[in-house]
């Protein structure tokens, strides 16, 4: 087997590690994980939801996300921030394509690749790390059930 092919057969792994994951977050309307990954060990992780110490509702009377709910990719960056690890070289897997601010956060924080599962309806964080050379790449883990 190729390294190619092994990379393939990780990513795919790891994302549906990111799609597990994202059962822990308390959000109705969306289920967001992520994780980062350096050296095949998971370094951090994150799914979406409010900031410690707020409330576990996501979603207003309305059913509107709230604005202060933090996304899957932002907490497992921050949660980075209070560790000793660092995100250099790392690879971002996360099951909806980041939005222009998670992909701001992506890009200072040192991150060269970023494996997602599904895409969301703005392209524009997914045009901003390619600007920025970072490795972006779809993959939609439900094809892949058997491997």
């Amino acid at each position: 087997m190729s390294q190619r092919d092994k990379q393939h057969l990780l990513d795919i792994r790891y994302l549906r590690m990111a799609r597990i994951w994202a059962e822990n977050s308390y959000c109705q309307r969306r289920k967001v994980g992520a994780l980062v990954v350096k050296d095949k060990m998971i370094i951090s992780d994150g799914y979406n939801g409010t900031p410690s110490g707020f409330e576990n509702i996501c979603e207003d009377e309305t059913n509107v996300t709230k604005p202060y709910v933090l996304h899957a990719e932002a907490n497992a960056i921050t949660k980075l921030a209070r560790s000793s690890n660092n995100s250099d070289g790392s690879t971002l897997y996360v099951t909806a394509s980041p939005c222009l601010e998670c992909a701001k956060l992506i890009i200072q924080s040192g991150i060269r690749r970023v494996v997602y599962g599904e895409e969301y309806r703005l392209a524009d964080g997914i045009d901003l790390l390619r600007r920025a050379n970072i490795e972006v790449k779809y993959i939609n883990p439900d094809e892949h059930e058997s491997e």
